[in-house]
């Protein structure tokens, strides 16, 4: 572990008042979760995702997307939160840590226990569905009891509209409340910890960097260089949960 840096990452975090987290796959990958891009193991280089405009257009792309969520990997529905989690969530209780921006799916930080107010999630949530008209939210498990009955989810009892997990599909638009919150966010923290992102997906990826810009610290955790790196004021290169743990007390 590079003392140097790991220690100017507790300073900063020591001196900090107003924190955003923004974490990534790298944060949940120590709870067992694949991330979708590293090269040869990223869920993408094994299973060809399946595009918005396909989904909402095509009734098989639908049913085959649904496939994939009942017959696939259980990671996500198996998976707990690990020291990194528990670390940030730490943060949140200590008055540290006002908002958690992520890129991630799998509801982890919530289930950390930090209220789902403080979570901005970019790409949304995989452990529920919701109506794409509507909204209406509909679990998981009574969709699957109704595609293994009759092979297919229906549409949506309330007004007819399709229903989808709660993520953000490649060409589906970007949530615009979560964009809002996530830049209001931004602007009012003094530092700014990325945890596990590779920082090369956009727009998610603009904020730390926007944050930088506008004055507040920025820190990255992460096992591999990313394209801020030159940017930050504090790099370091170490598993995430544990670093993290030692930082704020929780070993």
């Amino acid at each position: 572990m590079s003392e140097e840096s790991v220690q100017a990452l507790g300073d900063a975090i020591d001196k900090a008042q107003k924190i955003v987290c923004f974490t990534g796959a790298g944060i949940s990958t120590e709870s067992g979760i694949p991330d979708f891009r590293s090269p040869g193991t990223g869920l993408w280089n094994k299973i060809q995702p399946i595009q918005f405009q396909d989904f909402v257009s095509s009734d098989e792309a639908r049913q085959e997307s649904w496939r994939r969520k009942f017959s696939g990997d259980r990671s996500f529905s198996d998976a707990q939160p690990n020291l990194g989690h528990l670390a940030v969530a730490r943060l949140v209780e200590m008055g540290k840590c006002h908002s958690i921006i992520t890129q991630n799916v799998d509801n982890l930080h919530q289930d950390s226990g930090v209220d789902a107010d403080m979570v901005i999630e970019l790409h949304g949530n995989t452990t529920y569905a919701k109506c794409l008209d509507c909204g209406l939210r509909y679990e998981l498990a009574d969709l699957q009891r109704e595609f293994e009955r009759n092979n297919q989810v229906d549409p949506c009892k309330a007004c007819g509209g399709l229903l989808k997990t709660a993520t953000i599909s490649f060409g589906q638009a970007m949530p615009e409340e979560e964009m809002r919150q996530a830049q209001r966010a931004i602007e009012n923290c003094d530092l700014c910890i990325v945890l596990g992102s590779s920082l090369t997906v956009y727009p998610a990826a603009g904020f730390p960097e926007y944050a930088k810009r506008l004055g507040a610290a920025l820190a990255i955790l992460n096992r591999e260089p990313t394209p801020l790196d030159d940017l930050a004021d504090i790099v370091v290169r170490e598993q995430i949960g544990p670093t993290m743990a030692l930082l704020v007390g929780l070993n």
